[in-house]
């Protein structure tokens, strides 16, 4: 676990661009934030620096794009989808612009510098837009697949991501989980680690409960159903919904439908994000599972680590495993 997924994105990007000149990046003087130093040297005509103008980034890489460039904008998500919400909705949703927006230091991974560099809002507001995918990858596989896949895209796509060190994989096949591939999985475990764009990965398989997260919000929900099941032998499912739009409705529903509880995890605030989503699926489908959604509170976000952040609105693994008795009670 010595790589981020923003580590693992310049890598992948540099491996396409190695046989593809259409690959291009746009940074808002990110390359090191964004680990595009490496890119930076090996293809310098291929990167282009804008400087600290967000809304000019996203309205270059609109434009190289209608030419017919690949083009990745590379951007610290806090400013991203704020400052240049306005470009993003026009010049590359309306325009159908196939720009590949990259939001990096995402969530509260910029902890300590406080509400202003918290992104929390980025699925809200993305969420109500047309024609456009929302990627949140949880480690190295999904990472990797999400770039090559959206690399070829003609569709607009915003992929997110933290800067904390991930796995290469979180996924589990059903034999290595306690209870085996049992009834709860449904024949799916050969299935699951198969990357694609709007369909989850059910990364370990379980009978009490379900979680439901994104990006790094992924790897705590792990944790805590290793020490549900070690210390109360529990058994819990769970499934990275990595791309938040399009949802997939499929899986969520036939996970609800043994009538599990379900507790969504996501770096987000609690407003607009995967969790509401969810809920949203499951009322109009008339499901009634116990349901809690973890994120960060309608609240002047505390300041700290990403570890501290997620101790103290209890997205750690403890936090978690602490909701879980809860709702099983």
């Amino acid at each position: 676990m010595s790589k981020s997924n923003l580590e693992i994105f310049s890598e992948t990007l540099q491996n396409l661009a190695e046989t593809d000149r259409q690959i291009t990046v746009v940074t808002s003087d990110s390359r090191g934030s964004g680990k595009l130093v490496p890119f930076g040297q090996r293809f310098p005509d291929q990167i282009v620096e804008i400087g600290i103008a967000e809304q000019n980034l996203v309205g270059v890489a609109s434009g190289l794009a209608s030419m017919g460039k690949k083009t990745f904008a590379v951007s610290p998500a806090c400013f991203l989808t704020a400052r240049s919400l306005e470009q993003i909705k026009n010049d590359v949703c309306y325009s159908d612009n196939a720009v590949k927006l990259v939001g990096i230091s995402a969530g509260v991974s910029y902890g300590a510098l406080g509400t202003t560099h918290h992104s929390l809002h980025d699925y809200a507001v993305l969420r109500a837009i047309h024609n456009i995918t929302i990627v949140a990858p949880a480690d190295h596989y999904e990472t990797a697949h999400a770039i090559r896949l959206a690399a070829e895209m003609t569709t607009p796509i915003y992929i997110r991501f933290g800067k904390k060190a991930m796995p290469e994989t979180l996924f589990r096949r059903p034999s290595q989980v306690e209870g085996g591939a049992g009834e709860d999985s449904q024949g799916m475990g050969e299935q699951t680690d198969d990357f694609q764009l709007g369909k989850g990965r059910i990364l370990r398989h379980g009978t009490q409960l379900t979680f439901m997260a994104s990006g790094e919000g992924v790897l705590p929900c792990m944790e805590a159903a290793e020490l549900l099941q070690d210390r109360h032998h529990i058994s819990c499912k769970v499934i990275s919904i990595h791309t938040i739009k399009p949802l997939d409705t499929r899986l969520i529903l036939e996970s609800a439908s043994s009538g599990q509880p379900i507790i969504t995890v996501e770096e987000h605030s609690v407003h607009g994000g995967l969790g509401e989503a969810v809920a949203s699926v499951l009322l109009q489908s008339g499901c009634h599972n116990k349901f809690k959604i973890m994120g960060l509170p309608d609240d002047h976000t505390v300041s700290g680590s990403q570890a501290e952040i997620f101790s103290h609105y209890g997205l750690s693994a403890e936090g978690l495993t602490h909701e879980v008795l809860e709702i099983l009670k």
